[in-house]
């Protein structure tokens, strides 16, 4: 079979693991990136074993363990400090194969991006359409135009090859909330595990990093608003949450107020496909969700090494990515909706609610809880056994 070309769209997690997995096969790949440069800013990055498996795929399970600290404890407490419910972390490795590994995003993005051959990274490419003249898909960029076999819809939230090909599709969504992401100092002394605390209409969590610094989020129930970052949301954090339990105020003390950045949090509406001919959405492009799962870039993953099998032994592009469509599009929409839930049910700020909310979580035995992530975590890649 005389080597096949793709064009990857964007230049993120997915679309770079995507970009790896085909290489890996024989594919000749370019990955177009509309910034000037492959990096990634200022947040860290949780992943579950399910995106480690998908990164045994790729060969860069240990290399990425390598860049991150292992969580070692966590779980949910309340506005006042007390413990909601416990993750056993232990627990969770022994019955899904990984730990929960967090890392600095930029970290990830140049493991993936120094997987590949450099001349096929094009940085400061932004598409300006994706069309099929009957025989050949072609891709218009700023650095010309591609005639790949393939190409993939990785760019994210407001994907322009989602536009390109179903420009009839709903946009994104607004959550109804807003997110703040941060990462300390290193300190003397961190706190020995992780936690999330919700409060009324309000969230903070906290996980280590490496080298003591730990990786800061918050959410506050508000109307949309543009992006922004620096020392004025530094100070909104301080007005919101200075009051909380300990270690909340410690940790905002550590922060650089410059390194604050603030988006609001959107989720896809589902899409009758992810795919149309030789075209292929993946990740954020196909089925943007909301963090509260922490499972985004996992999910993307988890297409790329699906994506790349699916293609695996066969001429028919447009047969193999239906193969993606009927594989990936029941499971990423059902995890969409399960962490637009999960959202829904932190962000609660009718008092009566949040009392019945906490008194449930409390309530609910660790091993209930574990049980309930299986078919989220306990994915396996093509051809593997199960887990879980």
């Amino acid at each position: 079979m005389p080597q096949r070309a793709a064009t990857i769209v964007g230049g993120g997690i997915g679309g770079l693991a995507t970009a790896i997995a085909l290489h890996r096969r024989g594919w000749r790949v370019e990955v177009l990136e509309r910034a000037p440069e492959f990096t990634e800013v200022g947040a860290g990055i949780s992943l579950w074993p399910n995106a480690l498996r998908a990164l045994e795929v790729l060969g860069l399970a240990d290399t990425v363990r390598a860049l991150g600290a292992v969580e070692t404890g966590g779980g949910v407490r309340d506005r006042r400090g007390r413990w909601l419910s416990r993750t056993d972390n232990a627990e969770l490795t022994r019955r899904f194969g990984h730990p929960l590994v967090v890392l600095h995003r930029a970290d990830l993005l140049r493991a993936l991006a120094e997987a590949l051959p450099a001349d096929s990274l094009r940085s400061g490419s932004e598409v300006t359409a994706v069309r099929d003249d009957g025989q050949h898909l072609v891709v218009e960029h700023r650095g010309g135009e591609s005639r790949p076999d393939l190409v993939v819809g990785a760019d994210g939230l407001r994907s322009a090859v989602r536009r390109a090909v179903r420009p009839d599709a709903v946009g994104p969504r607004y959550a109804g909330y807003t997110a703040w992401r941060m990462v300390t100092e290193p300190l003397a002394e961190p706190p020995s595990e992780g936690a999330a605390t919700w409060g009324r209409g309000a969230r903070f969590g906290y996980t280590a990093l490496p080298g003591g610094r730990m990786y800061c989020f918050a959410t506050a129930s508000r109307p949309p608003a543009e992006a922004a970052s620096g020392p004025s949301e530094h100070a909104e954090l301080l007005r919101r949450f200075a009051s909380w339990p300990e270690p909340i105020p410690a940790l905002l003390a550590a922060v650089p107020p410059d390194a604050v950045l603030r988006h609001d949090l959107y989720d896809l509406p589902p899409l009758p496909s992810f795919v149309r001919g030789r075209v292929a959405l993946l990740g954020d492009a196909a089925h943007a969700m909301t963090p509260n799962l922490g499972q985004g870039a996992c999910q993307a993953l988890e297409d790329a090494v699906t994506l790349a099998h699916c293609l695996d032994g066969t001429p028919d592009v447009a047969a193999a990515l239906r193969s993606y469509d009927l594989v990936r599009r029941p499971r990423t929409q059902a995890v969409t909706r399960r962490s637009a839930r999960l959202g829904a049910v932190g962000q609660l700020s009718w008092p009566p609610a949040v009392l019945v909310r906490d008194t449930a979580a409390r309530l609910t035995p660790a091993w209930v809880t574990l049980r309930s992530m299986t078919p989220v975590l306990g994915w396996t890649a093509p051809g593997d056994r199960a887990t879980g």
